[in-house]
């Protein structure tokens, strides 16, 4: 394919312009380029706006979570085909080195957080994908499966379910997640997957706490403006705490809060991205023996996920609380990035001409 195509491209901080550029090409044997049929704006995407990743160059296409169709393909792809609808994952990764036969595929050391960081990302009319032979990476959507119903799978789902793994939770546990948007909800709603007793949410945004009650993501829901968090989980736990804490906030209130709250040998599960540095309570941590798990999400689940969906044990899609075209996402940047208007996904259709 030829020609040019609009995509959303960073030029500096809060200088996101949407602009003409080339369509990609294939480059490697097992690239496919894939239309984007629906792509979001992510938690991160704001935090390259607003400067905080100095890694993605000026120029490069924003964007990471999205859902296609497949128009061209390398000559050594054989798992998928032209046409073909595929759910993408956030992370490239070759499945043959070192890091993705331990499942850590992030660390990919052919791939890795490319999408948006250092090569063209989805907030795009057409995205090149590598490695498009790994299963882990790129899965055909089923019939009777919408773009809707799997958009999430390759990133905030993902996300989601790694925060909830890396808590190790059994059942019959307290999980306390911090922070009820996106993330923290799609923690929530894969916690369930384990069994504990009781969810709870703790964010100081109330809307988004009734969301999360509304769908039963969480059982309880506290507030700490108005709460007393520690306290308050003490008097649901005998006074122990929660058993796992996931923190998908990302502030220095709810990084303090989290150790707080978890009992001692418990468990904290940090999924955030953090604009600043955070100092450890080292005495504390340690005193409470607690376990710290943290890191970038490695997206081994997509395929699982996608069959939890279609199985109709996980819905994600009262997250999607606006829709627009690509001509308007500088708008959706304001209103997801400022939490304006209720917003808590901004999807991206295809552009109109």
């Amino acid at each position: 394919m030829q020609g040019t195509m609009k995509a959303l491209c960073f030029y500096g901080k809060d200088d996101m312009r949407l602009v003409d550029k080339p369509i990609p090409q294939i480059e490697n044997k097992d690239d496919i380029i894939v239309q984007v049929t629906l792509s979001t704006i992510c938690a991160s995407d704001v935090h390259i706006k607003d400067g905080h990743l100095p890694l993605v160059k000026p120029g490069t296409a924003i964007g990471h979570e999205f859902v296609g169709k497949v128009v061209e393909t390398g000559p050594d792809v054989t798992r998928v085909k032209i046409g073909d609808r595929v759910a993408v994952n956030c992370i490239t990764s070759c499945g043959e080195c070192f890091y993705c036969k331990q499942g850590l595929t992030s660390h990919c050391e052919k791939g890795g957080w490319f999408f948006g960081y250092q090569e063209d990302g989805c907030q795009a009319e057409y995205v090149r994908v590598r490695f498009a032979n790994n299963s882990i990476d790129v899965a055909k959507i089923p019939d009777g499966l919408s773009d809707k119903d799997v958009l999430f799978t390759g990133d905030i789902l993902s996300t989601g379910y790694f925060g909830a793994e890396n808590g190790n939770i059994k059942p019959g546990d307290t999980v306390v997640v911090f922070g009820a948007g996106p993330v923290g909800m799609c923690a929530m709603l894969t916690c369930r997957l384990f069994g504990p007793a009781k969810i709870i949410a703790v964010d100081t945004n109330d809307s988004r706490l009734d969301v999360a009650l509304k769908n039963k993501a969480a059982d309880l829901v506290f507030n700490p403006i108005k709460d007393d968090v520690v306290q308050k989980v003490k008097d649901l736990t005998e006074g122990r705490g929660a058993d796992v804490v996931i923190e998908a906030a990302g502030v220095k209130p709810t990084f303090d809060s989290a150790i707080d709250v978890v009992r001692p040998s418990g468990t904290v599960s940090i999924i955030a991205l953090y604009a600043e540095p955070q100092t450890l309570q080292m005495q504390e941590i340690t005193g409470k023996n607690l376990t710290i798990k943290m890191g970038w999400v490695h997206s081994t689940k997509i395929k699982q996920l996608i069959d939890l969906i279609a199985n109709g044990v996980i819905d994600t899609k009262f997250l999607q609380t606006h829709e627009a075209p690509l001509n308007d996402i500088v708008k959706g940047y304001d209103i997801f990035g400022g939490q304006k208007d209720g917003c808590l996904k901004w999807l991206v259709t295809p552009y109109k001409k």
